[in-house]
C-alpha cells in the first residue's frame, strides 16, 4: 500500500507543479475516498505534507523577493490562533474527539473543495473585479483589519479541512490587495501557509491524528511530482488545466458533502 501511496503522491505533486494549487484539495479527498483513511487522519497527516512541501516554495520566493513579510504575519495573527482555538474545541465538544468529528470534516472539506473551485475558475474575474472596484485611496488600518481576520477564517477552514490556504487565501489578497503584482500575493500566500498547515498539523497530531508513514510515503512521490510539474508547466496551457482541476474538486467534493 506505501507503494500506491507514493503513487498516489507523486501525481498530486505534479498537479501542484503544474497548477500551483492542488496540494490539500486533491490529497485529502484522494486519502478518504479512495484509501478509505479516516477523515480526520487524512486532514491531519496533508497539513504537515503541505507545510514541508511548501516550505521549499517559500525558499524559492523568499530568495526572489515575492514575499509580502507583512502580509504574511497579519495572515498569520488571525490565522494560527484561530487554528489552533478550533481543534481545542473540536477535541473537547466534538462527541468523540477528532476521531468522533470525520462527518464534520467530510462535510466541511466539500465545502472548502467546491469554494476553491469557484476561486480557480474565476481567479482572473476576481482580480479584474478587485482593480475596477478599488478606490486607489488606501486605508492600511482597515486593510489589516480585514486581513486579520482573513487569516482567522482561513485557520478555521485549514485545521478542519487542510484546504483553503491556496487558492481561497490567493483569492482572498486580490481583494484587499488589488494593486500588488499577482507574484507577490502568490508568494506571500504560500509562506502564510506553511506556519499554519505546521501549527494545525502540529495540533492533529497531540491529537492523534497523524499517520507518519503515510506522510513519508507521501513526501517519496510528492517531492520529484513537483519538481516534475514545475518544468513542464510551460508547455501546458493554464486554461486548459484548471479547468480541468476545477471540474475534480466540484465532483469530489460534491460527493464528501452527500456522504
Amino acid at each position: 500500500m506505501s507503494i500506491a501511496y507514493t503513487i498516489a503522491g507523486f501525481a498530486v505533486g505534479a498537479i501542484v507543479g503544474l497548477t500551483g494549487v492542488g496540494g490539500g484539495s486533491l490529497m485529502t479527498p484522494l486519502l478518504v475516498l479512495l484509501f478509505g483513511i479516516n477523515p480526520s487522519v487524512a486532514v491531519g497527516t496533508d497539513l504537515l505534507y503541505a507545510a514541508i512541501t511548501k516550505a521549499g516554495g517559500t525558499v524559492a520566493h523568499g530568495m526572489k523577493g515575492t514575499v509580502d513579510w507583512a502580509i504574511t504575519r497579519r495572515l498569520a495573527m488571525g490565522s494560527i490562533p484561530a487554528a489552533a482555538l478550533t481543534l481545542l474545541l473540536v477535541s473537547l465538544f466534538a462527541p468523540g474527539g477528532i476521531e468522533g468529528a470525520a462527518s464534520m470534516i467530510k462535510f466541511s472539506l466539500g465545502i472548502a473543495l467546491l469554494l476553491t473551485a469557484v476561486a480557480i475558475i474565476f481567479r482572473k474575474q476576481i482580480q479584474d473585479y478587485a482593480l475596477r472596484h478599488s478606490s486607489g485611496v488606501e486605508n492600511p488600518r482597515r486593510t489589516t483589519v480585514l486581513t486579520i481576520l482573513t487569516g482567522a477564517v482561513l485557520g478555521v477552514l485549514v485545521s478542519i479541512s487542510s484546504v483553503g490556504a491556496g487558492a481561497l487565501g490567493v483569492s482572498a489578497l486580490f481583494f484587499l490587495y488589488p494593486r500588488l503584482p499577482t507574484l507577490r500575493i502568490v508568494g506571500s500566500d504560500i509562506a502564510h501557509a506553511v506556519p499554519l498547515t505546521l501549527v494545525a498539523g502540529i495540533g492533529h497530531w497531540f491529537l492523534g491524528s497523524v499517520d507518519w508513514s503515510l506522510l513519508g510515503s507521501l513526501l517519496i512521490g510528492s517531492l520529484p511530482g513537483i519538481w516534475l510539474g514545475s518544468h513542464i508547466s510551460t508547455r501546458v496551457p493554464d486554461r486548459v488545466l484548471r479547468p480541468i482541476l476545477a471540474t475534480m474538486l466540484v465532483l469530489v467534493g460534491s460527493k464528501l458533502i452527500a456522504a
